[in-house]
């Protein structure tokens, strides 16, 4: 009885949440795999072995044509696609280091290519079945001085301010940054399932530490707050956006180029050190937040796997050693100047870039239990 009680409640749900988060993980990086794997044969490459994930292998075949070894191993969080000659210089005709530069640049960005191609279809089914997520207001804060003339209403759905659409909240900031308390904006809200317009005064300057501080955006909107024993929250809530067929499509698009544009933001604020290492997370804490989200129902399952997928995406595109971005500058110096860096010393680059990679991920999650 004991057991089938903590199984019925909060244990269960957490493992449930946790193998949600697993499940979108492995299928982000398999797809990542794929589009190497794909490219690479179309263009002629040897591969040796296609794996999901990693450790000893629970089933593999191999082809008796083309020598390739396909396999699912014992854990989930991960998967390679191994190319001939790809970390040394092979032998073999269709080894990856003696392909054009060109050919390998395909194939390099291919994996990228695949997890934003499945990102963007995610969106555009998520979009079609529910619509996209926007804030109400649930309430507003109106005085003497801020009169209802110049105020938001309850129950209005933000769409976009001063003409510039609101896909995430990071949105706002941007879109008020720099604007001073009594200056007036036009927010384009959803209003009783019509289109209007607000002009609203602001309550605060909107001068932002960082692309987080939201509740200094809602504040100066004149959204209500509430009280709790946590303290004071705005007084919103999250609801579907429907909009016509084609402006469908075209915000999914944007929805996607806006997720990839956070990460270059949190970037250059985390260099510029507007924004803090303790508010970015590693492996453990991406797992616990996507976990949370994807058990929140179909909707918000959706939503965090695209936005993994275009994260996934653009982050393996930077230049930084041991990442596709970097491999793809070392074939353009090779094609540019006609001669590679020495195999070895590439190794050496990829192997201590990969070491700060892992540093770094342990780093940020040990700063979120301090």
């Amino acid at each position: 009885m004991a057991l089938n009680a903590l199984l019925s409640g909060g244990v269960l749900n957490t493992i449930l949440s946790v193998l949600l988060a697993i499940l979108i993980l492995l299928v982000m990086i398999t797809v990542h795999e794929f589009g190497h794997y794909v490219a690479g044969r179309a263009l002629g490459f040897k591969i040796n072995e296609f794996s999901i994930g990693f450790g000893p292998a629970i089933f593999k075949r191999k082809s008796a044509k083309s020598g390739q070894l396909f396999a699912v191993r014992a854990f989930p969080l991960g998967g390679y696609c191994a190319f001939e000659g790809e970390d040394e210089e092979g032998e073999s005709e269709g080894a990856f280091n003696k392909q054009h530069p060109l050919k390998r640049i395909v194939v390099l960005i291919a994996g990228a290519g695949f997890n934003y191609l499945l990102a963007i279809i995610i969106i555009l089914i998520s979009t079609f079945a529910f619509g996209q997520m926007a804030y109400r207001v649930n309430a507003v804060e109106v005085t003497a001085e801020y009169t209802a003339e110049y105020s938001l209403q309850a129950g209005d759905t933000i769409v976009d301010i001063d003409g510039k659409d609101v896909y995430l909240a990071a949105d706002l900031v941007s879109a008020l940054h720099g604007r001073a308390e009594g200056e007036v904006v036009e927010v384009g809200v959803m209003r009783g399932g019509q289109r209007a317009t607000a002009n609203v005064m602001l309550r605060a300057d909107c001068n932002f530490e960082n692309s987080a501080d939201i509740s200094l955006a809602f504040h100066a909107l004149g959204v209500g707050t509430y009280e709790n024993e946590q303290g004071a929250f705005y007084d919103l809530s999250t609801v579907n956006c429907k909009f016509g067929f084609w402006e469908s499509i075209g915000r999914s698009f944007m929805y996607s180029f806006k997720i990839a544009g956070t990460i270059f933001t949190v970037l250059g604020e985390l260099l510029t050190g507007n924004l803090s290492l303790d508010a970015v997370g590693g492996p453990v804490t991406t797992i616990k937040l996507t976990s949370e989200i994807a058990s929140q129902g179909v909707q918000n399952f959706l939503e965090i796997a695209a936005y993994i997928g275009v994260n996934l995406a653009v982050f393996n595109l930077l230049p930084i050693p041991a990442l596709d971005g970097s491999k793809v500058v070392f074939c353009l110096i090779e094609w540019i100047f006609k001669k590679p860096v020495p195999r070895k010393v590439e190794a050496v680059i990829h192997v201590i870039g990969f070491a700060l990679i892992l540093g770094f991920a342990i780093l940020v999650d040990v700063l979120q239990f301090l």
